[in-house]
């Protein structure tokens, strides 16, 4: 995993969102074919945004807490905070293009 990319669980998650106005949360699990799938993709654009948008992951498996509170009900699910509100998410495996314009529609500005 990237140094750009958090690893996350119920203990940390809300001061790490406290602390990033723009967050884009991978909930994931080891076990999920199209979560490794879609890791690289995100560790570019953490590289790609760092500095601008803080990149976390939650493993599913370890912190069920947060999958209930998010309502994630597929992974790979992205959700995307901005000052600590949902503001957008994706499910399933796309493209990085995809969630490169999911991040400019949802940080624009």
């Amino acid at each position: 995993m990237s140094g750009r990319i958090t690893e996350l669980s119920k203990d940390d998650f809300d001061d790490f969102v406290s602390k990033n106005p723009k967050v884009v949360i991978d909930f994931w699990a080891g076990w999920c074919g199209p979560c490794r799938a879609m890791a690289p993709m995100i560790e570019r654009l953490a590289e790609r945004y760092a500095g601008k948008v803080a990149f976390a992951k939650v493993d599913c498996d370890t912190n069920p807490e947060l999958v209930k509170r998010f309502g994630v009900m597929g992974i790979p699910t992205l959700v995307f905070l901005q000052g600590g509100e949902r503001a957008g998410e994706i499910v399933g495996l796309v493209p990085d293009s995809e969630i490169e314009g999911k991040l400019r529609e949802v940080f624009s500005g």
